[in-house]
């Protein structure tokens, strides 16, 4: 009880916190509904021609669209919401001397930021939850629409569609994949047989199974480009050495798929001998990203302190915003040098959060001083 009356006692008087917590939570979703808002109109001007040029589409399309699109913006544009919100929280709490008074009382400036730096962690948990249960779905059944050139998307089953694999010098396109391992069935399989580059023969069947260490496939027709002769073969076996995981991890979109699902992705990629260092990155970031709201109030925090009425509260202001800028910077960044193999996973997805953690912890320790 004592630890916890400790804890309890690190934040301001429970009045305090709350209106603290009220105010960045009202200015951060705010900002977020106007970015939203703006961002997704800007999108809707480029990809609506695309979605009305297909014979069918209407307003209902686009509002799928819209339906799909928004989840993405939101999870890409929350942390800078909460930083934003953070900034023009603290900045109000100085112009009015709200914060002089809590330093007054015997706060320190880690005790001012307490309740804005828990609120920063309830949204990095909603953020989080919102992103599994709502983003990957969402983004995965967008990016399937746009394959299709948003025309009348299949019903989804969980599996892949319209994947594409090399075997040799032919290539083979495979409309749908169901299951994994062994248990792997193909539907609308076209093998481009070629010749040094050149297109000689295309095997076209139904669905196939796996057969040894090839394939079985089901009411096959050959098509001559020569000739021009289809020439139906039944069943036959085709495509030795083209293993299963070829198929099922050939598009792995980390974006598209949850932890857990992108999990289980490596996990098939490693049996497979396949490199994931891009994908650990990825997996790591789901974690570190949502966070990143619990640094905006220490970044922010520069606009808290200094005496309002000297003329730099703007100037700090800004300061905080670009420090907020950098750290996204710094994180798209390291998150392409992971993607490069050039930094490890951890280091890519959690290298920038540490740095800006240091650099905020050390920017409110010299503004205290």
């Amino acid at each position: 009880m004592s630890a916890l009356g400790n804890f309890a006692n690190f934040f301001p008087s429970r009045t305090i916190s709350l209106y603290m917590v009220k105010m960045f939570m009202i200015r951060t979703f705010a900002i977020l509904a106007a970015l939203v808002l703006v961002l997704q109109m800007l999108d809707l001007l480029s990809e609506s021609g695309k979605i009305l040029a297909v014979p069918g589409n209407g307003d209902g399309e686009i509002w799928r669209y819209v339906s799909m699109r928004t989840p993405e913006i939101i999870s890409r544009f929350l942390p800078f919401s909460a930083l934003l919100g953070t900034i023009i929280t603290l900045s109000q709490l100085n112009q009015n001397s709200e914060v002089v008074a809590m330093k007054s009382s015997g706060l320190s400036a880690h005790q001012v930021l307490a309740p804005l730096i828990v609120a920063g962690l309830g949204v990095a948990i909603v953020s989080f939850a919102f992103n599994e249960r709502i983003v990957a779905r969402a983004t995965a059944t967008l990016e399937a629409w746009k394959a299709v050139d948003y025309n009348r998307l299949p019903v989804d089953h969980g599996d892949r569609s319209n994947v594409w694999v090399r075997s040799g010098d032919d290539l083979i396109q495979v409309e749908q994949i169901n299951g994994r391992g062994d248990a792997a069935r193909l539907r609308g399989i076209t093998i481009n047989e070629r010749d040094k580059g050149a297109l000689t023969s295309m095997i076209m069947a139904d669905s196939g199974t796996r057969e040894g260490k090839g394939w079985r496939l089901q009411n096959a027709r050959r098509f001559d480009v020569m000739t021009g002769k289809l020439t139906p073969l039944g069943t036959v076996h085709a495509a030795d050495g083209v293993r299963p995981d070829q198929f099922t991890l050939a598009q792995v979109d980390a974006d598209s798929l949850s932890f857990i699902g992108l999990s289980e992705a490596i996990t098939d990629l490693k049996a497979a001998g396949r490199q994931t260092d891009a994908l650990e990155g990825a997996l790591w970031h789901k974690f570190s990203g949502p966070l990143s709201a619990v640094l905006m109030p220490l970044l922010g925090a520069v606009a808290a302190f200094g005496i309002a009425r000297s003329g730099k509260l703007f100037l700090r202001a800004v300061v905080g915003m670009a420090l907020g800028f950098l750290y996204f910077v710094a994180d798209n960044f390291a998150l392409a040098m992971g993607n490069l193999g050039a930094y490890w996973p951890f280091l890519a997805a959690w290298g920038p959060f540490l740095l800006f953690l240091m650099i905020g912890e050390a920017v409110l320790l010299r503004t205290e001083e």
